[in-house]
């Protein structure tokens, strides 16, 4: 090689040194001076290219590490997920804004791939931007499908289900044995969903394996919901998706799903020519085939928009109800004093009736106050997404249509402004006449979302729960396995959409016999 090639080479290398750090001081002064000259809220630094993605991808405890993150930068702070502009509230003050004051104007969702495949192309309620037919469909639902009237009906669905997980759990007791709860409480609502979904088969054998495959597809949705996908974040590397397999493995799960549900439409549409009208509860799709019958409907519903429907109540449903017991449970078991006292109002109330009834609920006000307290310390989705219609300003500050928004409501409900010893376990503050309501209309604590895209299937959720909560607490006195203390019951969590528990709950059932 000669000087002159030898010296092109050397410069070459120098160049390619070079260049990363000129593009990263490039794009820094550039953000510091858009910063200084707009008023766009202040946040961390962001890398060229891929943004703040570095420092969310893989966190499992995503909504703690933004709450840290404004602590530094304020209550209302900006990213950017690749080429995606975001906001990340975590104040009251600022999610009344958002949610109250401007709901309209932050109604949207943000497409992303995975939800918008599942979701048939957007043709649910969940992950829908957006729209008048979003509207329309969200109101077949609030007063058809989870009605108040629904929510009585599929009351003897709920009850059989719990009493048969305490007979299940009885089998424990007897052993003295070590019960998985997690998998104990996934499997009950999974079932009641099932059942209120899509009514029971009568044969017993084909019941359990349909059952068994919908659990199976519900974890597989789950996780590609909460996928990383490059094509969300950088559109040009949407192809490292298609190397990944990313998008076979997504492209499976939906047409697993379509599958699963064409067999439930068929056989419901077959069931349809032999049902007692008289005597015949409907069932979700029942409901839903109904209205898509319905000439007189406001809304054209399309096979898309039942089965994207059905795919909401199943995941949603399934979610939140499991992830709510399971740290009300946890919760209980940190702190004695509180079981105590929710098992002795149970006790005193039900007596030797062996069961708790929907009936005896309302008689319950410290059962409805732990589990307002769980869900503001462990709410089922602690980071709430919405995206920007249209320019607007917040606290001075101008934002863009189509931002998408975190409202970490997770960092909302431990806001020490508003909530004494926030990090304590203290159902006693739902007791207080000015005490916080956790339905979306007191911005202190939202675990279901408020506004127009709050969780329409909240009243059947809790309804799930604190039936299941009740008996549990009535039924057993629970302890922790061999050489476990309280201390050692963690609150770590799973990644994804919903706050799951990452180490299963794990406990000892023992009978609670009643004397006089």
């Amino acid at each position: 090689m000669d000087l002159l090639s030898l010296l092109s080479l050397i410069l070459l290398l120098i160049l390619l040194l070079i260049l990363p750090v000129v593009i990263f001081f490039f794009f820094f002064h550039k953000q510091k001076t858009l910063q200084k000259k707009s008023p766009y809220p202040p946040g961390p630094l962001s890398l060229p290219f891929i943004g703040n993605l570095h420092q969310l991808h893989h966190n499992a405890a995503t909504h703690i590490y933004l709450w840290k993150l404004s602590k530094k930068h304020g209550p209302l702070m900006s990213m950017r997920l690749g080429s995606v502009p975001l906001l990340v509230v975590s104040s009251t003050k600022i999610a009344t804004q958002v949610l109250k004051t401007n709901d309209l104007s932050f109604c949207s969702r943000p497409k992303v791939l995975g939800q918008y495949k599942i979701s048939y192309n957007a043709s649910d309620i969940a992950f829908t931007p957006y729209s008048q037919s979003w509207r329309e469909l969200r109101k077949i639902c609030v007063l058809h499908l989870l009605s108040s009237k629904q929510l009585h009906s599929f009351g003897p669905v709920r009850e059989e289900e719990v009493f048969r997980m305490i007979k299940n759990l009885s089998a424990f007791s007897d052993k003295a044995a070590v019960a998985n709860l997690s998998v104990t409480v996934l499997s009950l609502i999974s079932t009641m969903i099932c059942r209120m979904a899509f009514g029971k088969m009568s044969d017993d054998v084909d019941e359990e394996s349909r059952k068994r495959r919908f659990d199976e597809l519900m974890i597989e949705s789950q996780a590609m919901l909460g996928g990383f996908f490059f094509s969300d974040y950088m559109p040009l590397f949407g192809w490292v998706d298609k190397l990944s397999g990313m998008i076979d493995r997504l492209d499976k799960v939906c047409k697993d799903l379509d599958e699963f549900f064409e067999a439930l439409i068929d056989e419901n549409l077959v069931r349809t020519r032999v049902k007692s009208v008289t005597n015949y509860n409907p069932n979700i799709l029942d409901l839903l085939i109904q209205l898509k019958e319905d000439e007189s409907s406001s809304i054209d519903l399309t096979w898309d928009n039942v089965k994207a429907t059905l795919m909401d109540i199943f995941v949603a449903g399934t979610d939140t109800g499991t992830a709510t017991i399971v740290w009300t449970m946890t919760a209980l078991m940190q702190n004695p004093t509180a079981m105590k006292k929710l098992q002795k109002e149970i006790r005193d109330l039900i007596g030797g009736k062996g069961k708790v009834n929907e009936d005896d609920i309302p008689n319950i006000p410290y059962l409805k106050a732990v589990i307002k307290e769980a869900l503001r310390l462990y709410p089922p989705a602690p980071l709430l997404l919405r995206q920007t219609l249209e320019k607007l300003n917040i606290e001075g500050y101008t934002i863009p249509p189509k931002t998408s928004i975190f409202i970490n409501a997770w960092a909302i409900a431990r806001d020490p402004e508003y909530w004494e010893n926030p990090n304590e376990f203290s159902p006693e503050r739902f007791l207080n006449s000015d005490a916080a309501d956790v339905t979306g209309q007191d911005f202190r604590v939202i675990p279901f979302g408020s506004g127009r895209r709050g969780c329409p299937g909240m009243a059947m959720g809790l309804a799930m729960v604190e039936l299941a909560v009740a008996n549990l607490v009535y039924s057993f006195d629970w302890e922790l396995p061999n050489g476990m203390k309280e201390e050692d019951i963690d609150s770590q969590v799973l990644p994804g959409l919903t706050m799951y528990k990452k180490i299963p709950l794990c406990l000892v059932p023992k009978t609670y016999n009643y004397t006089p």
